[in-house]
């Protein structure tokens, strides 16, 4: 049972790495691109007939980059396709999803208090949000409606909002928010998959061939590009979420969600117009600043503080304030079954994360992790296996509240 387990855990581990790497270069090149596209000086008249070119430095060499809006007069023999970063991206994601959501579906994707479904209802529901939610998408894109691009990214939005009600609504809250995240890159992998490289093969096909290419083709993948370069920061937040209660395990989730992609919107907004050369809009610094304060406040996250040295009496004072004793009780009963120095909850081989909650004095220690994630959010017990009762975690809120007033 161990061996089994443990190759599990590194498995994991491993997925989670590699799709660590590959996001890494996907985010690199696409930042990268978009960067060198809105910086190109077009204001030259190029021997080459290219549209645009940029010099630049980096590790001891220069570079002389030119962009051809079609092609140069004679087809180079190689291209180098910014593509598997992309793919490999999505496939290990989804992977990491099958390990972790989908086989520890009862501990992770479900929360009988959101909904109570079966596994297998869980996991349908979660690949069809995924599949119906990119056909929808690349419908709308396809319509008439997604010839005005400013339209369509407000209709893309809405539809990203509705998204995480619903995701909140259906599944636990770290899953809610890992699934938008999934979505919004099942997305922009789709793009890149059926219709960026499509379009750009059409194009080389017909200038080997001798024909002029249409140039919506060029048009269309400039949309979906667009659309991925909007997407990808709020698609980082959502990953890293599942470590941090406070954004996904709120009764405000799914506004946080919402107001995560508006701050998508503004940082890559600052940039794109700098790498354009049309001003360095820093007020977008501050609208972004103003709605991280927004969602800090629908969190209810309690203004932060150094941990105070064991020492000068923080373990002492938690130990002392009124009600330690019930929440001893509590954290023993609700919590102690997994974060033990030997747990006896079926599958768990070791205290999660390292934390044990087995004794008065680890409980002391570990208070502010008690109160951010049992008292204030609802992020532990995971889909609240240990049935812990409302009242027993507002009994954990006023202990840490007595032990921390003045």
């Amino acid at each position: 049972m161990y061996d089994i387990a443990a190759i599990g855990a590194w498995l994991e581990f491993a997925v989670r790495w590699l799709h660590v790497i590959t996001a890494i270069a996907w985010i690199g090149s696409s930042f990268y691109f978009i960067a060198l596209d809105l910086g190109l000086h077009r204001d030259r008249n190029l021997a080459s007939g290219a549209d645009g070119e940029e010099w630049q430095v980096h590790g001891g060499g220069f570079y002389h980059i030119q962009k051809y809006l079609i092609a140069p007069d004679a087809m180079p023999e190689h291209l180098v396709w910014f593509k598997w970063e992309a793919y490999s991206t999505w496939l290990s994601g989804f992977f990491l999803l099958f390990l972790v959501y989908y086989l520890g579906a009862d501990f992770y994707l479900i929360d009988p208090a959101v909904m109570d479904l079966a596994p297998w209802q869980a996991i349908a529901i979660s690949l069809a949000s995924l599949a119906l939610g990119w056909l929808a998408y690349d419908t709308i894109c396809k319509s008439k409606f997604g010839d005005d691009n400013t339209r369509l990214m407000i209709a893309l939005y809405i539809i990203l909002v509705g998204l995480a009600y619903f995701y909140t609504h259906v599944f636990s809250g770290r899953a809610a928010l890992l699934h938008l995240g999934a979505f919004t890159a099942t997305i922009m992998s789709a793009n890149v998959f059926f219709i960026i490289m499509p379009n750009q093969r059409i194009v080389i096909a017909d200038l080997k061939a001798g024909r002029k290419p249409d140039a919506k083709y060029g048009k269309i993948a400039k949309q979906r590009s667009t659309h991925n370069n909007y997407l990808t920061l709020p698609v980082i937040f959502m990953m890293l979420s599942n470590h941090y209660p406070l954004a996904f395990s709120t009764q405000n989730t799914w506004i946080i969600a919402s107001l995560v992609f508006l701050m998508g919107v503004t940082i890559r907004h600052f940039f794109n117009t700098m790498h354009m050369r049309k001003g360095t809009p820093y007020w977008a610094w501050l609208v972004t600043a103003i709605i991280f304060l927004t969602i800090a406040w629908l969190s209810t996250a309690p203004m932060f503080r150094a941990d105070e040295d064991p020492e000068a009496g923080i373990v002492t004072r938690f130990a002392e304030a009124e009600g330690f004793e019930h929440v001893t009780d509590i954290v023993m009963g609700r919590c102690s079954m997994c974060h033990n120095a030997e747990p006896f909850y079926d599958g768990i081989l070791w205290a999660p994360k390292g934390v044990r909650l087995d004794t008065p004095a680890n409980i002391t220690r570990n208070a502010r992790m008690i109160y951010l994630q049992a008292g204030l959010s609802h992020a532990m017990p995971p889909a609240n296996v240990s049935f812990i009762e409302p009242a027993e975690r507002q009994a954990i809120i006023d202990w840490y509240a007595a032990a921390t007033k003045g």
